[in-house]
This record gives structure tokens, C-alpha cells and sequence, in this order.
């Protein structure tokens, strides 16, 4: 029998694709009183923190830090290494390929968009016709999303780079690693990504409002190719800085500096291939679970094949009743919040109704994953909504080991 439970005063879980769980320690570690930014720790720390950067990107090339999300992080790439009216290609898996794109487009750049829809990866084959017909070589860059947040596609950007090489195709290969950096298994230099861009909110533990592009020497040959680059986009003296300042173009974002530095100690002391270990492991838990749900009733997940999935976001339909009916539900009786399904609407229902998603990314951990399914499974019972059985024992099987 339906019932409202009593909002308990523990704490709130949100289990959103971005911001993640913000670790105590981060936290801690950013509430200090304002450094001084023209010496001492703060500015002694730089030479350490930007190494540490390079490590979780698997890189040993350059990094350049912004204050601003990922968007910046867009913006920021592509003034460094496109002029206006040069091409780029955008291999589409969800909305935020898209986004990638209207930005270019904005900056002066013309776009060509593949789009490959909501439910599959890149198709290898058609972006290898793309080039092959490019015979002027006019594309100065290819716009890959690894994982695109909103449909929880992940794309194989090692075979990105297989297909650039096949064609002989000399445009820059650029990463979008904002909701997998630190979470899916990533490797800048071995798969040969040129340009690779995140954010400090989601695998990296910080609160929203850093964001970091690292590319090679290939493409800061590019960057010196342009006739101009704006002052504060210009990742050169970020990347090679001499004073503090240079490092973020002005007045450093002090208190995230600090609150990374700790997330990143976090992130090497339980190691990086760990990590990436972890997120699958806890990833295939929370699929377990939505495949035993999808057995009955309305629910059913974005992403059929798991090869496909990324470790850190879930993409998932539920359409009777909606999505926003479960995400009400469990952030009103339980202090669960859900994602929202950015970028899923269909025909009929303009907003994102239909869908939802969940953040597995981050400061994540059995019990956090089983609390969050456990969630749903209440939402789902409190509200009648028809679902498969035995989601939380095949979510416990894959955690235990058994």
C-alpha cells in the first residue's frame, strides 16, 4: 500500500551524471581562509599538480587549466587550433557531440555532422567514407566525444585514431573526456588523441568550476600555424608558465586548486588502472540491475550492448509512468536525485519525460551503488510501475563476486 515516508535527516544522495559525490576530504581541503597567490604552497604546488593532471590523461605532453566548465574547456580547444572557416568534423552520439559542433560553429568554423543517433557508437566505416572523400584534406579536425553524458554512449576513440591513420588523413583528433576522464579507461598518448578536454566535476571529485585541455606537440604546431589566438584562451603560456598568474590567465580559482590537489592524491593512491576497475566493476552492478527490470513492464536501458556502455553514466527509458514521476519520487520520500534525460526527447514529448540517468562516477562505492538501486526499486514500488524482479540480487551478485 502506497505511503509517504518521513524525510529523515541523513544525508542526500546525488547520484546525477555530474557533479558527483564531492569526497569529504576535497571538501575539507577547500575550507580555508584565501591563500596568498603571489607565494608560498599555493604557488610551489603548481609544478606537482599539473604532473598529477597528466598522469590521470595518461599523457606526457602539455595541460592547460581554466576557470570555467566544460564548455569553456570547447572553446578553449578550438581557439588554439582552428581559424575561421576551417572544417571540422563532428561524429555525433548524443547531445553533447552536438554541442561540441554549435560551438565550433559559433567561432567561425564550418561543421559537418555525422549523426549517428541516441541508441550507437561511431560507425568506423562511414566516418572512414568521410574521409576518403576528402581528398583537399579541407577537415582540420575531427570533434569525438568519448562518452557523450547524455545518451551514455561510449565511443572507441583508439579506433578513431586507426581510422585517421588508415585514410592518411592528417586532421586533429580531439577528445571530449568530460564525463570519462577518471572514470572509463582512457590512454591520450597510445590511442593518439591530439587534444583532449575534461571537467574537475565528475571522475575528478572538485566542484563544478575548472576545466583542463591537454594536447601534443602536433597540435600546438597547429596553434602556432594561426595567425592570432585570443589572450585568455591561448593555452601556450598556461602550459608553459613562468609565474603563477599564467597558469589561469589572471587570479587563480584558489580553493579548487586545493580541493584537486587532494582529489588527485585520492585518485594515485588507489591507482588509476584501480579506478577504472572499479567503475566497471560497480558499472556492471548497476546493469545488472536495469536488465533485471527490463525484463517486465516500461523500463528499458539506452545502450543495448554493454561494449558500448560507458562505466560511469546510465542512460535509461521508463515511459509509463514517466521518468519524472521516479526522479519526484525519490528525491521527495528517500533524498535520491536522479539525472534528468538531457537530450532524449522524443516526438510528443518535448522535454525528457521518458528518461533518466544514473551517475556512477567518482567518489562511488558498493554500498553507495546498492543504496541507489535499492532507491529505485522503492520508487518504482511506490509509485506501482510495472518491473522485472531480482535486480537487487544480480546488482549483489556482480559487487560480491559470487
Amino acid at each position: 500500500m502506497s505511503h509517504t515516508i518521513p524525510r529523515a535527516p541523513g544525508r542526500p544522495y546525488l547520484a546525477i551524471p555530474g557533479p558527483s559525490v564531492i569526497p569529504d576530504a576535497v571538501l575539507q581541503a577547500m575550507h580555508r581562509a584565501a591563500p596568498n597567490i603571489y607565494a608560498g604552497e599555493l604557488v610551489e604546488m603548481m609544478p606537482g599538480l599539473t604532473a598529477d593532471l597528466k598522469r590521470v590523461a595518461r599523457t606526457r605532453f602539455h595541460v592547460a587549466m581554466y576557470t570555467g566548465n566544460g564548455h569553456a574547456a570547447w572553446e578553449a580547444a578550438l581557439a588554439n587550433v582552428i581559424a575561421p572557416g576551417d572544417k571540422v568534423l563532428v561524429p555525433a552520439t548524443g547531445r553533447f557531440g552536438i554541442g561540441w559542433g554549435e560551438t565550433a560553429k559559433g567561432q567561425g568554423a564550418e561543421v559537418e555532422v555525422i549523426d549517428f543517433g541516441k541508441q550507437s557508437p561511431m560507425d568506423m566505416a562511414r566516418i572512414a567514407e568521410t574521409l576518403a572523400a576528402d581528398k583537399a584534406h579541407e577537415i582540420k579536425a575531427i570533434l569525438a566525444v568519448h562518452v557523450d553524458t547524455s545518451t551514455s554512449i561510449r565511443n572507441d576513440i583508439a579506433a578513431l585514431r586507426a581510422t585517421l591513420d588508415a585514410a592518411g588523413h592528417p586532421a586533429l583528433l580531439m577528445a571530449d573526456c568530460i564525463a570519462s576522464l577518471g572514470c572509463d579507461t582512457f590512454e591520450m598518448d597510445a590511442w593518439g588523441v591530439d587534444v583532449m578536454v575534461t571537467g574537475c566535476q565528475k571522475g575528478l571529485m572538485v566542484p563544478p568550476g575548472m576545466s583542463f585541455v591537454f594536447f601534443n606537440d602536433r597540435a600546438e604546431a597547429a596553434r602556432a600555424r594561426l595567425p592570432r589566438v585570443s589572450w585568455y584562451w591561448d593555452w601556450s603560456p598556461r602550459a608553459h608558465a613562468q609565474e603563477f598568474f599564467q597558469y589561469h590567465g589572471g587570479t587563480a580559482p584558489t580553493h579548487h586548486l586545493y580541493g584537486l590537489r587532494t582529489a588527485l592524491d585520492m585518485i594515485h593512491a588507489e591507482g588509476i588502472e584501480q579506478v577504472w576497475a572499479r567503475h566497471a566493476m560497480l558499472a556492471r552492478a548497476v546493469w545488472a540491475a536495469c536488465e533485471a527490470w527490463s525484463e517486465g513492464g516500461h523500463f528499458a536501458m539506452n545502450v543495448k550492448d554493454a561494449a558500448n556502455r560507458s562505466t560511469a553514466v546510465t542512460s535509461l527509458r521508463l515511459q509509463s509512468p514517466d521518468a519524472t514521476a521516479l526522479r519526484d519520487w525519490v528525491e521527495g520520500q528517500l533524498g535520491l536525485t536522479l539525472g534528468i534525460g538531457l537530450g532524449m526527447a522524443l516526438p510528443g514529448d518535448p522535454a525528457w519525460h521518458g528518461f533518466f540517468r544514473l551517475g556512477h562516477m567518482g567518489h562511488v562505492n558498493g554500498h553507495m551503488i546498492m543504496g541507489l538501486l535499492g532507491g529505485i526499486e522503492a520508487g518504482m514500488r511506490g509509485l506501482g510501475i510495472e518491473h522485472g524482479t531480482g535486480a537487487l540480487d544480480a546488482a549483489a551478485q556482480v559487487i560480491s563476486g559470487s
